[in-house]
Order: C-alpha cells, then sequence, then structure tokens
C-alpha cells in the first residue's frame, strides 16, 4: 500500500483511538442493528510520515465483499427493499 496523496511505499499502520473504538456501519443497516452496534466493521488507519496525510480502510468480511461486489456499477438496494425480500 502507498500514500494517496504523496506515493511514499512507507505507511504506518495504527488505529485512530476514540472512546469505544472507530468502526463503520453500512448506511442501509437497521435501527436495532445501530441501537445493538451489530454489523459494525473495524477501522484501520495508515499514516504517511513524509507528507503526513491520513488515510482509512474497512474491515470488510467474506460475507460483505460477496454482498456488496454484487452490486459494483450500480447502487445496491436500499434497506427498505431488502426488509421486502424477507
Amino acid at each position: 500500500m502507498q500514500c494517496t496523496a504523496c506515493g511514499s511505499p512507507s505507511l504506518v499502520e495504527g488505529k485512530v483511538v476514540t472512546e469505544g473504538g472507530l468502526s463503520f456501519r453500512p448506511s442501509g443497516d437497521s435501527k436495532l442493528k445501530r441501537t445493538l452496534g451489530i454489523g459494525r466493521r473495524p477501522v484501520q488507519a495508515y499514516a504517511c510520515p513524509r507528507c503526513g496525510h491520513l488515510q482509512f480502510a474497512v474491515g470488510f468480511g467474506e460475507d460483505d465483499i460477496r454482498k456488496y461486489q454484487s452490486f459494483e456499477g450500480q447502487q445496491p438496494p436500499s434497506a427498505v427493499e431488502e426488509a421486502g425480500k424477507e
């Protein structure tokens, strides 16, 4: 991985620390999932010591990859559409 700002290959891996940890949640998650904290994905941070740029990566699981790659090039269905399938 290299810095997206300056191209340096010397990134330092770390985490942005906040109380309770930093995480990513897809916007289509249900209110129940949001309330219970279900479905959060870990966020990894990479800092460039050359220019100071900070970039993030989300730790998607295999299920996420299969689900979201099936929508490449188009908008995934909304939470309402997904709920109607159940």
